[in-house]
Order: C-alpha cells, then sequence, then structure tokens
C-alpha cells in the first residue's frame, strides 16, 4: 500500500427527516445564500422544509444552476454575495449546485482578477467561504469532498477544481428525497458512483487488500440495490443504501493507499463540453473502450473486480478480465444507459481529433495511472467509444 494522508473534515448528518437540523449547523448570524437548481425543490417539498429550517435567519434565493454548473451564472451569483454580504452559502440540490456552491466558495474570497484562472491554472483552494449542502440527488460524492467540475458554455469547457478549502462544513442526506427523482436521474447517479468507484480501482495492485474490498463492495451494493431504486415504488432501504454508496464512492476514502486513474473522467467531460451529454452518460461512453485498449496494464485488476464483483470464477486471467468488462457494460445497459457515442449524436466524426487537441493545448500529456496515455492515444480511445 502506498503512503497517505487523509482528513475529511464534513460532517454527514444521514437520515429520515434531518432536513430540519441545518438550524443547529450554521452560524447562527449567518447571511445565507441559498442556492439550487431548476426548482424542481419547490415541487416536491424540499423548498419548504429548508426555509422552515432557515427561518430565524437572513436568507438570499439564488436559483437556476443548471446541470453542467454554468460559469457565467455563478458569476451572476457571486455578484449577488457581494452585494448582499453573504457570509455562510447552503447548496440544495445534486452535485452540480453543490459544485457551483464550491466554485463561489473559491472565488468570494479569491484575489486573483479572473476567476476562471482558479480552473486554468489549478488553483488550489486553502480557505474558502463556508458551506454547508442538502444532498438531493445521489450520484457524484460532492457533498462530501472537496473538488469541483465547472462548465463554461462561451469556451466549450468543462474543468476541475478544488483544495482542502472546499469541503463542506456539514451535509445532510435524507434517503426520501430519492422518491422524487426521476428515473433517468437515477440511473446516472448509479452511474455515476460506479464508475467512481472504478477510477480508484481499476488500475494496479499495490496489495491494499482492505481499500480494494472497500471498493467491491460499494461495486456490489449498486448491482445489488440497482433495480429497486429504478423500480416506481421507492423502498427507503434500497434509497439509503444508494445514497451512502454514493458518497462513499468518492469522499476520498477508497483512493487511499491506491493509484488511481481518472482518465475516463477526463475524456468524458469533453464530450459533456461538446455535446451535452449528461456526465454519467459520457463514463458509460468510454468505459468499455479505456479498458480495451489499455488491457494488457489492467487485465489483473479487471479479473479479480470479474472474480468478487461479478462472481466470474473459472478461465484465465485475460479471459475473466474480458468477461468483467463485458459485465460493466451489461450493468449499465440493464438501467438504461447506452454505451456508445453514436447512440448520442449523428455529429461524432472528428471528436476525438478534437479532444486530443485540447489536450495537447492544456499540456495534458500523460493520462491514467502510469501517466502514459498520451493525446494521441486518447484520439483511439475516444474512437473506439464511437
Amino acid at each position: 500500500m502506498n503512503n497517505f494522508e487523509f482528513k475529511n473534515p464534513t460532517k454527514i448528518i444521514f437520515g429520515k427527516d434531518s432536513i430540519a437540523k441545518i438550524t443547529e449547523e450554521i452560524p447562527t448570524n449567518a447571511n445565507v445564500l441559498l442556492l439550487y437548481g431548476g426548482g424542481s425543490i419547490k415541487k416536491n417539498g424540499i423548498y419548504n422544509q429548508v426555509k422552515t429550517a432557515l427561518k430565524n435567519f437572513e436568507v438570499t434565493d439564488f436559483g437556476g444552476i443548471p446541470a453542467n454548473p454554468e460559469y457565467a451564472i455563478l458569476m451572476d451569483a457571486l455578484q449577488v454575495i457581494k452585494d448582499k454580504n453573504i457570509t455562510y452559502l447552503l447548496a440544495v440540490g445534486g452535485g452540480s449546485v453543490i459544485d457551483g456552491t464550491k466554485f463561489l466558495a473559491a472565488v468570494a474570497v479569491y484575489k486573483g482578477e479572473t476567476p476562471w484562472d482558479i480552473l486554468t491554472q489549478n488553483i488550489k483552494t486553502e480557505k474558502g467561504m463556508p458551506f454547508g449542502t442538502v444532498l438531493t440527488l445521489p450520484a457524484t460524492g460532492s457533498e462530501m469532498n472537496s473538488g469541483a467540475v465547472i462548465t463554461r458554455e462561451e469556451t466549450k469547457e468543462k474543468l476541475a477544481m478544488g483544495g482542502p478549502g472546499l469541503f463542506p462544513q456539514f451535509s445532510i442526506l435524507d434517503p426520501q428525497v430519492v422518491k422524487s427523482i426521476p428515473q433517468r436521474q437515477l440511473a446516472n447517479g448509479l452511474a455515476d458512483a460506479f464508475t467512481h468507484v472504478l477510477e480508484q480501482y481499476m488500475t494496479y495492485s499495490v496489495d491494499a487488500k482492505l481499500q480494494d474490498r472497500f471498493a467491491e463492495s460499494i461495486l456490489q451494493t449498486l448491482i445489488e440495490i440497482a433495480p429497486t431504486v429504478l423500480n416506481d415504488t421507492f423502498e427507503y432501504k434500497a434509497a439509503s443504501n444508494f445514497m451512502w454508496s454514493c458518497t462513499m464512492a468518492l469522499n476520498g476514502l477508497i483512493q487511499k493507499g491506491v493509484p488511481t486513474d481518472w482518465a475516463i473522467h477526463a475524456m468524458g467531460h469533453e464530450l459533456t463540453a461538446l455535446y451535452g451529454i449528461d456526465h454519467a452518460r459520457t463514463l458509460a461512453i468510454l468505459t468499455e473502450s479505456h479498458y480495451q485498449f489499455n488491457f494488457e496494464s489492467k487485465k489483473e485488476k479487471l479479473a479479480q473486480y470479474a472474480e468478487r464483483v461479478w462472481n466470474i470464477n473459472e478461465g484465465t486471467v485475460d479471459e475473466k478480465a474480458h468477461a468483467g468488462i463485458k459485465k460493466t457494460t451489461a450493468f449499465f445497459k440493464s438501467i438504461g444507459i447506452n454505451t456508445k457515442l453514436s447512440d448520442y449524436t449523428n455529429d461524432y466524426e472528428g471528436t476525438a481529433e478534437e479532444i486530443a487537441k485540447r489536450f495537447t493545448s492544456r499540456g495534458w500529456l500523460g493520462l491514467g495511472e502510469h501517466q502514459s496515455l498520451s493525446p494521441d492515444k486518447v484520439k483511439e480511445i475516444v474512437e473506439m467509444a464511437y
């Protein structure tokens, strides 16, 4: 196992009717900016629960943060923070709202001239404006980590940021919110969490037995509960396991002491930036081709995954590894997610070249756990996903 340091300061408040506990977590003199998305929280009752909990605070609303948090809209929110002398941020939503809030927490204290530089220059935020979250869509794990991804429509870019100052102070996880989530978003959440685990697991062994089994247990749980989560009838136990699995998939724990990949995410972000494809679905598009292209360097771990997660115990290492890849693609399809770029757009010719060109211009010359995926190799992987 590799050396590591681990600190996660986010307080998790999990369970039924926990939204009311917001009152106990925000400083009594706080001037709060309440951030949310397209307004679904006003239809499902979550907004009213939050406003009731905040009745003794000074609160300003800012809605309309889109599914891929848009830089221009977030800059409007930044102006509200300045004009209203906001001192605390509260994100009520899924990963996009929470990511947007992290960006605001960073830029609210940023001393540079251009906030976008935080993303293009990979500036780490050591201390941001304090914020908390109320999770309404399990998927990204953003409620318990310090990373974020922001989109800029003007330049068709989607870039990551983060830093130790961007952990939520608290996050409220009430599984009851799952009952109002559309099936498409539930499927996205399952695929997103599943791929988050794979990015931290599907590399090569460093004999981190516990980390491997942590990762495998999350994958097994997601596979087991997926049919129930996607069923039209809400089931609280399945929703609870779904929500906590998504959080555990990306709160930093399972990546400690092991090599990680993240090339699928780097490529997937470009598909979202170029075509507006749901983030989780871009990951499903690229997973099989990525593993096939990097088969020799990943096959030992792929075979372990096939054995432990999918109970494939017969065959050679190569045979098990190939079976594991096929099972992964089948899982995505079983939850209603297509796995080829051509399923989403007819205008895919030239996509691989464009992504490779972007990576070259940014200096991203070696992705993956071995830093071996040069832009020309990225081009091949994306082409395989057409």
